[in-house]
């Protein structure tokens, strides 16, 4: 006779009520979802972002004769998970922070697991669930961080890689020389569209992967050196190729394919690392047999009794808190914002103090996706000097995503790359007082700027990102605003000048301009 076994199966009307109590996370988390959604469609580095939730719930499927035979223990512990996400989330609303809407929603959705299958059960899904984590994008800021770093390495090596083939070839932040022809390794170029969807690839293969803990980190973790390399590699590839054919070899289909030759590469190197590890192990199954999910037991000849479960009253609770924070959320959004009043730019004075102006406009086009309230952009130039671009991008809101766009995002999409940057402290004449900023050197071709840049929110001159985000933060429960704007000063260094010339041209301007701006951006 075989083995008596129980298996647990909700009723459909329950089934129905658990499905609805997570759908009411559309309606509550909507903004975020939609911000979610739109970066996923816009940004190939997160386009695999709409297969995520169909893997994690495979996953949890193939799972489903295991959790069958487990009797859920309801929990009220993710209680405090749940409220501390909506918490989270409401903040995030509040200072048009999405990565925090984000996140919450990842920990409410485990939350509310838990609460239903209790910590013996949920386990099981812990795993498959948090593979979510990888739908989500970098925060702009962050990413256009990771992104000029990742492009100073992978520059540094691709020069070290065409070398060994014996070409000359000379390196100047992400430009590469050789000669006769120079490659820029553009944002697109960095190695991030491989490498965060190489990361998720790696969390599923090493979750698969049924070998010691250690194994398993080092094929998740070695994601990150294996995209790195290879996309040096990419970047050294193209420039001998350059070198031998022409710089058509770097531009057009040939370019995006060698994309996927490096993609596929690293997935198979992937599989040769798990391989090995396999291979030089006491684990004495096969590969084959090591790169599995454990399967659930077999009942086919046992005896079965079926059991009911009952709808959990802890996730009753979950549902109660997310109904009761849609609205919350609702309320928030329906605030009125403090709005400051301010002097359009349209009556920034051109001339001031021996500097004569120009002024210029955005296409329309431009000013659509930035989505600001007003901006400055204008020309100024004394004493038969170089010019100075002085651009001001104002909100009179930042709720909601709609936020000053960093350049080191824009200024790569420019065709203008980022050869040095640093945060420096410019001390203003006439004991005007100091003002933090961003200095960068940004070149295209043979040709090069200095830029300032820094974040002028209400009273404060922020030069960090990161800090500048927190005071978005602070100052939307404190004071109910978030008004701002971002502030770039870029004039060329000319083959005849030094950077100190730039540099000098560029305070005298700041010392006049910085007082004149309190008129126009609220403290």
């Amino acid at each position: 006779m075989g083995r008596h076994i129980i298996i647990w199966k909700f009723s459909y009307p329950v089934l129905a009520l658990i499905a609805g109590g997570f759908l009411l996370l559309l309606p509550t988390f909507w903004g975020g979802i939609a911000d979610l959604t739109g970066r996923w469609d816009s940004q190939e580095e997160y386009s695999h972002g709409y297969m995520i939730p169909l893997v994690s719930a495979y996953l949890i499927w193939q799972r489903k004769d295991l959790l069958q035979t487990l009797q859920f223990r309801p929990s009220w512990v993710p209680i405090g998970l749940v409220l501390l996400g909506l918490a989270v989330s409401v903040l995030g609303e509040i200072s048009a922070l999405y990565i925090l809407i984000h996140f919450s929603l990842i920990l409410i959705i485990l939350a509310m697991a838990w609460s239903i299958m209790g910590w013996n059960a949920f386990k099981y899904v812990l795993i498959p669930l948090g593979l979510l984590v990888f739908a989500i994008p970098l925060p702009y800021f962050l990413e256009a961080s990771l992104t000029a770093d990742l492009q100073l390495i992978s520059s540094k090596l691709g020069v070290g890689f065409i070398r060994l083939f014996g070409i000359s070839v000379f390196a100047e932040g992400n430009v590469i020389d050789l000669g006769s022809y120079q490659l820029q390794v553009v944002e697109a170029c960095s190695g991030l569209r491989y490498l965060y969807p190489l990361m998720g690839v790696g969390f599923i293969a090493a979750y698969l992967y049924q070998v010691e803990f250690w194994k398993r980190a080092l094929v998740f973790f070695s994601t990150i050196p294996l995209t790195i390399l290879m996309n040096s590699l990419r970047i050294g590839v193209i420039g001998i190729l350059v070198e031998h054919w022409g710089i058509g070899m770097a531009e057009g289909f040939l370019h995006y394919f060698e994309g996927w030759i490096i993609f596929i590469a690293c997935l198979a190197i992937l599989v040769g690392e798990m391989w090995l590890l396999n291979r030089f192990s006491a684990n004495r199954l096969s590969f084959a047999q090591s790169f599995t999910m454990p399967a659930g037991p077999d009942i086919s000849a046992e005896e079965v009794e079926p059991r009911t479960r009952e709808l959990p009253r802890p996730f009753i609770a979950c549902m109660a808190l997310v109904i009761l924070s849609y609205f919350v959320i609702q309320s928030i959004d329906t605030r009125n914002e403090v709005i400051p009043d301010r002097d359009d730019f349209v009556t920034f004075p051109l001339y001031f103090d021996g500097w004569s102006g120009q002024q210029e406009n955005l296409q329309s086009i431009v000013t659509d996706k930035l989505k600001l309230t007003d901006y400055l952009m204008n020309n100024y130039a004394r004493d038969e000097k170089p010019p100075i671009n002085f651009y001001v991008a104002y909100y009179a809101s930042q709720r909601k995503g709609i936020s000053p766009h960093s350049p080191r995002v824009c200024v790569p999409g420019g065709g203008w790359s980022i050869t040095d940057i640093e945060r420096t402290i410019i001390n203003l004449n006439n004991d005007g007082g100091q003002v933090k900023v961003n200095r960068a050197i940004i070149q295209n071709g043979v040709n090069k700027q200095l830029v300032y840049y820094w974040f002028k929110q209400r009273g404060r001159d922020i030069a960090n990102e990161y800090w500048m985000k927190w005071y978005l933060l602070t100052d939307s429960i404190s004071l109910n605003r978030t008004d701002g704007s971002l502030v770039r000063l870029t004039t060329p260094i000319l083959p005849n000048e030094k950077e100190r010339d730039a540099e000098l041209r560029l305070k005298e301007f700041l010392s006049t301009v910085n007082p004149m701006l309190e008129d126009y951006v609220p403290i």
